[in-house]
């Protein structure tokens, strides 16, 4: 193999990278704008989110963080996951009016969610072809798509008669 093959092929492979900031970067930029520090608790509400399973609630993370050993007041949790919507890195996922859902939302690829609204279960599926939707959508308007949400809601189908 001529050595010029192998660098041509390492460079396109480079050129098909998408790099993706980390998040902590994207949110300390976030919050510099709005004139706010990047404190240790907001680091560490940051991390314990993106090691959560998917949906999460703001409890459930302030629970977890507490029986984790972190020293943080439910304040600043909900402060937090304020500005990290604020920032695009969490959305707020609609499942019931009683209590607010989230998820990561910055560079996740396209999923969405079912809602089980007979036993509030929540499952991630993957959705092919939505940003690809989004995106065409978007552009058909001449907008710049931002992010998106695709989360269905369903029950179990009533048994037929016998």
């Amino acid at each position: 193999m001529d050595l010029s093959d192998t660098s041509s092929a390492r460079s396109s492979s480079l050129d098909d990278l998408e790099i993706i900031e980390p998040l902590c970067a994207v949110f300390r930029r976030r919050l510099k704008a709005e004139g706010l520090k990047y404190t240790p608790e907001r680091a560490q509400i940051l991390d314990a989110i993106l090691s959560m399973d998917d949906v999460f609630q703001a409890d459930r993370l302030l629970e977890s963080m507490k029986g984790q050993g972190f020293r943080v007041s439910r304040a600043t949790v909900y402060r937090t996951i304020k500005l990290l919507e604020d920032a695009k890195i969490l959305q707020q996922v609609l499942v019931d009016s009683e209590q607010a859902h989230y998820q990561l939302a910055y560079g996740t690829h396209s999923a969405g969610l079912i809602v089980r609204t007979d036993t509030h279960e929540i499952s991630s599926i993957e959705a092919p072809g939505l940003l690809e939707l989004r995106n065409k959508v978007c552009a058909e308007l001449g907008l710049k798509p931002e992010g998106h949400r695709f989360v269905i809601y369903a029950s179990a189908k009533p048994a037929p008669d016998a």
